[in-house]
């Protein structure tokens, strides 16, 4: 009865395209400043730096071309102000000329010129009108391109003065930048002295540990030999050895007819008369 009274089953609803847009632009919103932080993490300033010097060369540059193109039309203005100031002078003139013809004219009796005349003078009074309305539209043209053009030159200098101090502190980033990097080398190295800084690489520390360890091992085992029996036995026989290699000593030294230090040595007396050779002298 539902489907009939309705004619089929509901329809599902449409998402909101709108939320939707709005989704998706957050999302891209999100995933470039990600993007960026991660890209600024990862760039060299360095490169940055000539980057940004380059686009401020670049805009000064395009600064310069506009300049240049506002100071042109200035000048075209004034170009065309000083012809029209020439045609308005010359215009005057040659009417001033025709009204003064037409007028001698008149007074010599001869209508016919002097009606030519009048309306050639009458043609060039509309010309110096034309001229005049012209003339004054070129010097408000002229003005404001002039200020047009000052604006521009004073815009181009203040521009190369900030241009010029970049590129002043361009060197001293750059320096900054290669103290940061040499420093970030000590540190770094200084930390290498007392942390571990991987399995393939010991530490300072550890190395000392282990030749310190090895050289009491080695202290340890070298009193324990001297300690043992076969230690006294080798003692006893280097000093047979020894003794053995002194009786073939004195054996050459007799063959030699050499007398010895012993036997040169005078017999020292003894007190009390005791086993001496004679009677002691009273």
């Amino acid at each position: 009865m539902w489907l009939a009274a309705h004619g089929g089953p509901p329809r599902p609803e449409r998402p909101n395209l709108r939320v939707m847009f709005k989704l998706f632009r957050r999302i891209w919103a999100y995933l470039t400043a990600a993007g960026t932080g991660k890209f600024n993490e990862m760039a060299d300033p360095k490169v940055q730096l000539e980057q940004a010097i380059m686009e401020a060369q670049e805009q000064h540059r395009r600064l310069k071309e506009q300049a240049a193109n506002v100071i042109a039309n200035q000048k075209q203005t004034e170009m065309r102000l000083n012809r029209a100031m020439e045609e308005l002078e010359s215009v005057n003139a040659k009417a001033r000329q025709a009204v003064l013809m037409a007028d001698d004219a008149t007074k010599k009796g001869d209508t016919k010129r002097a009606t030519e005349l009048t309306h050639a003078a009458e043609s060039f009074a509309n010309r110096l009108i034309t001229i005049e309305k012209e003339v004054e539209s070129l010097k408000q043209l002229h003005l404001q391109s002039t200020q047009a053009a000052d604006h521009a030159k004073n815009a181009v200098q203040q521009n190369s003065i900030v241009l010029q101090k970049r590129l002043s502190e361009r060197q001293k980033l750059l320096s900054q930048l290669d103290q940061a990097k040499m420093q970030e080398q000590m540190n770094k190295a200084m930390s290498q002295l007392s942390e571990t800084v991987g399995q393939d690489v010991p530490t300072l520390e550890e190395v000392r540990d282990k030749i310190e360890q090895r050289y009491a091992r080695a202290v340890g085992a070298a009193e324990l030999q001297g300690q043992t029996v076969e230690s006294r036995m080798l003692e006893v026989e280097q000093a047979a050895m020894d003794t053995e290699a002194q009786m073939r000593l004195e054996q050459i030294r007799s063959q030699l007819g050499l007398t010895t230090a012993t036997a040169d040595a005078p017999t020292p007396e003894v007190e009390g008369g005791t086993g001496a050779t004679g009677t002691a002298t009273p």
